[in-house]
């Protein structure tokens, strides 16, 4: 059998990707629009010659970054969808159609922990930059900014304290045993057992059983703790972690303050924000900046320890001038942010105050400050902010950080597809509404071209 003849420069005989596919594409432009030297300078530094594999390329990762957040995409999804997109290869900067994957997905959780949340925060900082050189943004748009806060949470099951010891109980054991450590009783099947009846207690409203069953997986869990102690004195660092985390679960009760809502993300905080319809959220509390007049996120801010609104508007206002370069002259809040400490040069405007005493104007830009709302709504269905799944501290300021990089990457490409759109729009109604008001002829959607014409001869 012959074998296939191998190419000594296959590139020779491949199409390049800018001869396959529109130039006029609203991916095309975008990505002509965005600065990609400025990532190399910035992150270039992290990444030594001499030393370990060569790296990747920084627009790849940079752009593959954008795309999962643009398109709420994980990072095993974002690059497989990459693989058969042309359009997404050549935003990536790539020359040549390519029929591999780019990288292992676990490549891009390396480069988020790599560049940190400085580094994601100088990621939305280019993309406002980018709305700057696109002339959609201007600094006279930064002088009236809209603040909320919203929750960000955390990708955990809803915390009972019934699952809680019985998954504390579960981690030991496993860390118990790759440790060495031969425990007394396991509680397998005993936890699972008591789990399952006190799901089944609680579902039929029989509380007092209920409890009984709580009470035996906190006994469990007391027990396999106690054990461990006695026959490992000193454990090693991650099962050390894990028995400050027991105790910790184990101590509080039902009013405690710090309590443990989950056993791999500690830093979960619970936040009741008054709705109706969720009374209670877990994860952290995040402030959002955007522009008044277009709703450009121009800051973007994860919290933890659970603030008072008003006590987050200094960090977020100073977030939004080393983003922008400009400190906003009247930032508008709701009645949340009553009674703040903010002490700065920027004027606070709580709506829903001084009705009565105000011009058309100023109850123009009042009426403003809901135009945040869908922003928030939009950065948690279509940014991956609705659940975070980052971990640790610095996973929750990283994935509101690319939330917002996402918002605004998708508003840029809606602002460069849109015009055709807009202009198909008016020759299809406004033309229609010309006819209605000269011969009084109401014109289908499905009309002919001919008809068309000779209804425009008649009306002149």
């Amino acid at each position: 059998m012959l074998s296939k003849p191998q190419l000594s420069n296959p590139e020779l005989f491949r199409s390049r990707l800018d001869s396959i596919i529109d130039l006029n594409h609203s991916f095309v432009r975008l990505s002509n629009q965005i600065d990609w030297d400025v990532f190399s300078e910035r992150f270039g530094s992290l990444y030594h010659d001499s030393k370990g594999r060569p790296g990747l390329p920084i627009r790849l990762m940079v752009g593959l970054t954008y795309l999962s957040r643009m398109h709420d995409l994980s990072d095993e999804a974002v690059v497989e969808y990459w693989l058969e997109n042309p359009y997404w290869q050549y935003f990536c900067g790539f020359e040549y159609f390519q029929h591999q994957l780019p990288l292992d997905p676990s490549s891009l959780v390396r480069w988020r922990k790599r560049i940190g949340a400085e580094g994601v925060e100088f990621l939305l900082q280019q993309t406002i930059a980018t709305a700057q050189r696109m002339k959609q943004l201007k600094v006279s748009h930064f002088n009236k900014i809209n603040v909320d806060t919203t929750v960000q949470e955390k990708a955990i099951t809803f915390p009972t304290d019934a699952k809680l010891y019985h998954r504390m109980r579960e981690r030991l054991v496993c860390e118990a045993r790759k440790a060495g450590i031969e425990l007394r009783q396991s509680y397998l099947r005993k936890s699972k057992t008591a789990l399952l009846m006190q799901n089944r207690y609680s579902h039929a409203r029989q509380m007092k059983r209920s409890r009984r069953e709580t009470k035996r997986l906190k006994t469990y869990l007391g027990r396999v703790v106690r054990d461990i102690r006695r026959k490992c004195p000193d454990p090693a660092k991650s099962l050390l972690e894990l028995l400050s985390r027991a105790d910790r679960l184990l101590e509080q009760e039902r009013n405690s303050k710090n309590k443990l809502y989950s056993v791999h993300a500690p830093e979960v905080e619970c936040i009741a924000k008054g709705k109706l319809h969720k009374r209670y959220e877990f994860g952290c509390k995040v402030s959002v900046a955007t522009t008044s007049r277009d709703n450009w996120v121009i800051g973007i801010q994860a919290h933890h320890g659970n603030p008072w609104d008003g006590h987050t508007l200094g960090s977020i206002l100073d977030q939004v001038k080393r983003l922008t370069g400009h400190l906003p002259k009247e930032a508008y809040c709701d009645r949340g942010y009553r009674g703040h400490d903010y002490r700065g040069k920027t004027d606070i405007m709580v709506v829903g105050r001084h009705r009565k005493r105000l011009t058309k104007w100023q109850r123009k830009w009042y009426k403003r400050r809901s135009a945040v709302e869908p922003i928030i709504g939009h950065l948690k269905s279509g940014n991956r902010m609705d659940r975070n799944r980052l971990k640790g501290v610095e996973g929750d300021r990283i994935n509101a950080l690319l939330a917002g990089c996402g918002r605004n990457l998708r508003k840029l490409l809606w602002i460069l597809f849109l015009p055709l759109e807009i202009f198909l729009y008016y020759v299809k109604f406004l033309v229609f509404d010309q006819i209605w008001n000269q011969t009084g002829v109401i014109l289908s959607e499905d009309i002919e071209s001919n008809s068309l014409k000779e209804q425009l001869s008649k009306s002149g």
